[in-house]
């Protein structure tokens, strides 16, 4: 693999405070929740013990073309939306046959998703049972397919370089970042679109996860439900929403001029081998992708001032993380959980909190996390709370962390 400088020139996001990266931005710094009742008939009919959700500010049925949008599950709605935002926000103009501001050759595609269209899966069987097969759309498969919002983005951004979609479950979002890092460096692109995104709020994710006993069950009070790092922490809060960012070989960004955010200076990916859902009670597969991604880098622990922990909120995740920090990085980085605020996105958490972590050193800017009261003295490090924080940064981590014990850790540095 070569050492190219890969820079990120756009980003684009919709998630529960906001339809792109600006208003959720200024919803993180002002310390606004995303996290609410859940506005569907389900929640009552199933007597479900959740009833609480992280959805999306926006609808994104009502950002696309009516007919688009009924072709698309929600999943491949909100990668769209936040891949033109991101391609937008680059500097680039729609394609067109007439027009492209990138060779479709040199042009990939890396979107992650740790489920797919389980939305249409779901509601196409019900069809099926209830009225038969005719009411089931000719278009489910593609509407369904893990790989379908990468496919999706594909095409409308006429990427032929390849399009590749990673399903690493929470980890999904930040491998996809990370793959079009390496598509670059391989040679194969000079731009990529990356991210991910997730849909998949329904009654039976939500019943799957209650049985499991890792959500919250604070119903009366939604936005102090996700309490990451914090003593009275029961649970995550599940999410939706979509995160993408346009990676750029810097030489070709600096000769066209384009603003850059910074640099994708090194990943490290790792597995624990250990549990399906439980991360190794050592840490030692995420301690691994937080050293190899400054590895990569050519930093040293001392270089890191900040870490964007995946901190869900559960009771024992968060300790386990904040282990794994302190020996991988140490006890002096500047750390947050944007989960407090966002919920927990799953495939869409990694590529959306890597933004984060990216504008974090942009404005030399922390944000706070929410409902962090009475910090678990088992953690051990320095978490911002109630306001924003003034940090000078030269580099930050951002890590995701999913079921499967994938571990995904992303090092940016400043342009």
């Amino acid at each position: 693999m070569s050492n190219i400088d890969v820079v990120i020139t756009g980003i684009g996001a919709t998630t529960p405070l906001g339809g792109d990266v600006a208003s959720t931005w200024e919803g993180l710094l002002a310390g606004r929740s995303g996290i609410r009742r859940i506005e569907a008939d389900w929640v009552e009919k199933f007597d479900l013990p959740v009833k609480i959700g992280a959805t999306l500010a926006e609808d994104p049925a009502e950002k696309l073309p009516r007919v688009q949008a009924r072709r698309l599950d929600r999943c491949e709605q909100i990668a769209l939306i936040a891949a033109r935002q991101a391609w937008a926000d680059a500097g680039f103009e729609q394609p067109s046959d007439e027009r492209t501001d990138v060779d479709p050759d040199r042009l990939g595609v890396s979107i992650g998703t740790g489920i797919g269209g389980p939305l249409t899966l779901l509601a196409m069987d019900d069809l099926l049972e209830q009225e038969g097969i005719r009411k089931v759309s000719p278009l489910t498969v593609p509407m369904l397919m893990p790989n379908g919002p990468a496919a999706h983005v594909g095409i409308d951004l006429k990427a032929r370089a390849g399009v590749h979609s990673p399903a690493s479950a929470c980890a999904s979002g930040a491998e996809g970042i990370a793959n079009g890092y390496q598509m670059i460096q391989n040679g194969r692109a000079d731009v990529v679109v990356a991210g991910g995104a997730e849909s998949c709020i329904h009654p039976i994710t939500v019943a799957g996860f209650a049985q499991a006993r890792t959500v919250s069950t604070r119903n009366d009070e939604p936005e102090r439900a996700s309490r990451p790092f914090d003593t009275d922490r029961d649970g995550f809060v599940l999410g939706e929403g979509a995160g993408v960012v346009v990676l750029e070989r810097a030489d070709r960004a600096k000769a066209r001029g384009a603003r850059i955010y910074g640099r994708l200076a090194g990943y490290g990916i790792t597995s624990d081998a250990h549990h399906i859902t439980g991360n190794h009670p050592e840490g030692i597969g995420q301690i691994a992708a937080m050293a190899n991604a400054m590895t990569m880098a050519g930093l040293t622990s001392a270089d890191v001032g900040h870490v964007n922990a995946h901190a869900t909120s559960t009771v024992v995740g968060d300790i386990g993380e904040a282990a794994a920090i302190r020996k991988a990085v140490g006890e002096h980085p500047v750390v947050t959980a944007p989960k407090s605020a966002l919920g927990h996105l799953v495939g869409g958490a990694g590529a959306v909190e890597g933004i984060l972590t990216l504008l974090s050193i942009y404005h030399g800017l922390v944000p706070p996390t929410l409902n962090l009261e009475n910090l678990d003295p088992k953690v051990g490090l320095d978490v911002v709370a109630g306001e924003p924080r003034k940090v000078e940064l030269t580099a930050a981590l951002s890590n995701s962390f999913g079921f499967g014990g994938h571990n995904t850790a992303l090092l940016f540095t400043g342009a």
